[in-house]
């Protein structure tokens, strides 16, 4: 199997080189850059795996980065930030970023987070699960990873696909937000109910029809989510 490619993205050479040099030992190759024009560049001459990605960059932001990179792709993208970058990481969220650490941060920290974004986007590997989930106007194909909504073919990162299929594998079950994340995102993760609210949001965009009044997924203030499976109108295959 053909090693991961990481591009790393930091105008700070020392973190950059720190995060290289961690990675390389533990068998993945990487690319680097210094700012967000070099990173776009690289990436559209290399076939990335994923992506590191610093928010507060010279020439070109964290943020715009993120943008052009989600415009073409789904890699997976981690953003580094400070602690006072709250509001710039949510930006990220938004835009379409997977993950984040926040600075300063350990190797034991960055390689979980690695392991499990890469994990996450495996979508070449064989399907472990198979058939269709179909709830009314939603359809889940599993094996070929695709969703329709009320007739049209909706396209979603991993990430999303991968929530979506576990509420609806759960459907009319109300869902804690840890269960959600350590069976979504990993057994590492567990307190980022941010990334929930994101992901939430990122779904109802896509599937439905109205997304401010929800039909299939409902929140449980406080609690978590649950999808709402219509009477008589569901199908697993």
């Amino acid at each position: 199997m053909a090693k991961p490619i990481v591009l790393v993205v930091d105008d700070e050479d020392t973190l950059r080189d720190f995060v290289r040099r961690n990675l390389e030992v533990r068998g993945y190759t990487v690319i680097t850059a210094s700012n967000g024009l070099e990173a776009v560049s690289q990436f559209n001459s290399q076939n990335v795996n994923l992506v590191i990605l610093d928010l507060m960059m010279p020439q070109m932001d964290g943020l715009e980065t993120t943008r052009r990179i989600r415009q073409r792709s789904v890699v997976p993208i981690i953003i580094l930030t400070a602690l006072d970058e709250e509001g710039d990481k949510i930006k990220a969220f938004d835009l379409g970023a997977d993950d984040y650490l926040t600075k300063p941060f350990g190797v034991g920290e960055l390689l979980a987070r690695v392991k499990a974004v890469l994990r996450r986007s495996r979508w070449t590997e064989p399907p472990t699960r198979q058939g269709r989930l179909i709830y009314a106007d939603i359809l889940v194909d599993l094996e070929r990873h695709e969703v329709i909504a009320h007739g049209q073919e909706v396209k979603l990162t991993p990430t999303e696909f991968n929530l979506l299929t576990y509420l609806m594998e759960h459907a009319g079950k109300v869902l804690l937000h840890q269960a959600i994340l350590k069976n979504v995102w990993g057994p590492e993760y567990g307190a980022e109910t941010e990334y929930l609210r994101v992901y939430i949001g990122h779904l109802r965009q896509k599937i439905e029809r109205d997304p401010s009044k929800p039909n299939y997924i409902k929140t449980e203030r406080g609690i978590g989510y649950r999808f709402e499976a219509p009477v008589g109108q569901e199908e697993n295959s």
